[in-house]
């Protein structure tokens, strides 16, 4: 599934959701635009993953979760469990973290 937030709850889908990957994003990040159509085709291919899109300026309660200071950044989260983040701009290098994380 592929979502993105309105509101600052990242918090309460990680504990509600056993596997997230986070994309935090801002508007004026030219970058995070780029990276959003690769990562909701990533969606696509793992479907017991929940695909989470946060703009990280809007909420910081979101953004602390993972420790965020550079955008794009993607992190990933077991069973309520930051597992970890990866920043970057590159396709690839996105799609071997989501490897990584989900055991793909």
């Amino acid at each position: 599934m592929f979502l993105e937030l309105n509101d600052d709850i990242l918090q309460e889908v990680i504990e509600e959701k056993k596997n997230v990957l986070v994309q935090y994003s801002a508007g004026w990040c030219g970058n995070c635009r780029i990276m959003k159509p690769k990562f909701k085709r990533f969606s696509e291919e793992l479907e017991d993953y929940e695909f989470i899109v946060v703009d990280a300026e809007r909420f910081p309660k979101s953004r602390e979760l993972a420790n965020v200071s550079n955008l794009p950044t993607f992190a990933a989260f077991k069973a309520g469990e930051f597992k970890g983040q990866i920043q970057t701009n590159k396709a690839e290098s996105l799609k071997q973290f989501i490897n990584e994380v989900t055991g793909n």
